[in-house]
This record gives structure tokens, C-alpha cells and sequence, in this order.
């Protein structure tokens, strides 16, 4: 049995960290490793994971040129330079629907990438993806791969953003499955486990090799968190940004 210790700091980094109005980034929940989301795009990054994950799942889908990076990893500065922008152009109305306020974008985190339909005028903002064809092929298997659709219609008033079909977020898996399959937006599902679950009572996904639990760990105080985890076993943690950890589990099904 193996042991690890979790504290505070654990709670602001993971691909499954919540940025959003009422989160701000924090300085130390930048991905350290940033690659190109395409070979063909170099200038537009995204962390390694992420970017592995986005060129499997195009090439699982025979994708060559239809689809297209529009925006990933975004700095400070370039996130501010956005905002003012869209506030120039389109109006503060329309910039607050669509335009996340800099320090609480989830392009600032790497994990979040903008997609687009190769064609000739490709709007910036709100990006045309739509839900036919490849586009929807995409969305499809974009679960199986980590990625979800982040700003779903009807998600609004939880989400605080406008319906964004361009906007793809890497969660990772099993978590990109069951929060599509639960219709629900990544804060719906982190209340869901924080609510429902700990590491003694786990929610059990079952993928097809593996029995993965996954439980919500509060780390709201300063005190450190000790786990033990069984031999040979491998596991996954990420923070939520809002106190909290999520662990998971895999056990083979003939574990106990």
C-alpha cells in the first residue's frame, strides 16, 4: 500500500479545475507544458495532454483540413487584449456573453481550445462549428478522447457564458463521458460529487478494462489529506479550484 498527502495546494491545479466568474485562475494553475493543439498551427498551444487527446480524436475521425484551431492558450495580456477588443467592436453586452473576463478564462489554463470550420472568413469570437457532418462526428467521440462542449445552450445561468459549440475543454476520462451522458456542465458535476461522494463512499464508473471510483476529497482547511492507495493500482487527481480534490481510482473488475 502506497500513501500520498494532499494539501491546499493541490486543490488549484488538474484538468479538472473550475474557471469561471466566480473562480479566478490562480498564478499556479497554468499547465507547465504547453505544445501546438495542431502540427499544422504551431502558433496555437495547448497543454501536452490536451494536445495529444485533440490529435487522436481528429485522426480517429479522418479529419485533414475541415477543422481548424482558432484560439488556445491565452496569457494575461493577450486575454486582456481580447476583452478590450470585443468591447470595442461588439459592445460590453455582447463581450460578457462571449468573452470570459481576463483572469477567469479557461483559455489561460491550456486546457480549453477554440474550433472552427475551414472556410474562408472565420470569425474570431464566435467561431461557426456546427452539429452536422464531421463537426458532429467530432462532438461524437470528442468524450472518449477527454474533451467536452463546455458552454452548452441551456447551461447558462450555471455556466455564466453564452452557448459557445466552438469551445471544447479538456476534463480528461472517464469525466468527459459521464458529464455528457449526465448533461451536465463540469460545475454541476463537481457539486454532484462533492455532494454525493468521499473516499470512502465513491460514485463506480465502469469502463470496459476497469472499475474507476471516483470520490470528492474537501481540502478547505490548511490540514493535508493522507491517502492510501493500493499496489499496482493507478490513480488520477485534480483539483477543482473551488477546495476541493477529485480522485480516481481504476481497479481491474476482479479487484475488490
Amino acid at each position: 500500500m502506497a500513501q500520498i498527502t494532499l494539501t491546499k495546494e493541490n486543490t488549484y491545479n488538474g484538468s479538472l479545475i473550475l474557471v469561471t466568474p466566480e473562480f479566478p485562475l490562480m498564478p499556479y494553475s497554468v499547465a507547465d507544458t504547453m505544445i501546438p493543439a495542431l502540427e499544422k498551427q504551431p502558433e496555437i498551444l495547448i497543454e501536452k495532454q490536451a494536445a495529444k487527446s485533440l490529435q487522436e480524436l481528429l485522426a480517429s475521425i479522418h479529419c485533414k483540413n475541415d477543422i481548424i484551431a482558432v484560439s488556445g492558450f491565452r496569457t494575461q495580456e493577450e486575454q486582456e487584449q481580447i476583452w478590450n477588443d470585443s468591447i470595442a467592436e461588439n459592445g460590453l453586452s455582447f463581450t460578457q456573453k462571449f468573452v470570459a473576463v481576463p483572469g477567469h478564462s479557461e483559455h489561460q489554463t491550456g486546457l480549453a481550445i477554440d474550433l472552427a470550420e475551414n472556410k474562408e472568413d472565420i470569425d474570431f469570437i464566435c467561431p461557426a462549428f456546427p452539429y452536422t457532418g464531421i463537426f458532429q462526428d467530432f462532438r461524437q467521440k470528442a468524450t472518449s478522447f477527454g474533451f467536452i462542449e463546455r458552454y452548452m445552450a441551456g447551461k447558462e445561468f450555471i455556466t455564466g457564458i453564452g452557448a459557445e459549440p466552438w469551445h471544447f475543454r479538456y476534463v480528461g476520462y472517464p469525466h468527459s463521458v459521464i458529464i455528457t451522458e449526465e448533461n451536465m456542465a463540469l460545475e454541476e458535476y463537481i457539486h454532484f460529487l462533492k455532494e454525493n461522494t468521499d473516499f470512502g463512499h465513491p460514485y463506480i464508473y465502469h469502463s470496459s478494462d476497469a472499475k474507476i471510483e471516483i470520490s470528492y476529497i474537501s481540502l478547505d482547511t490548511n490540514e493535508p489529506v493522507k491517502i492510501d492507495i493500493p499496489e499496482k493500482s493507478s490513480y488520477f487527481i485534480s483539483g477543482t479550484n473551488e477546495g476541493g480534490i477529485i480522485f480516481s481510482l481504476w481497479r481491474k473488475h476482479n479487484e475488490h
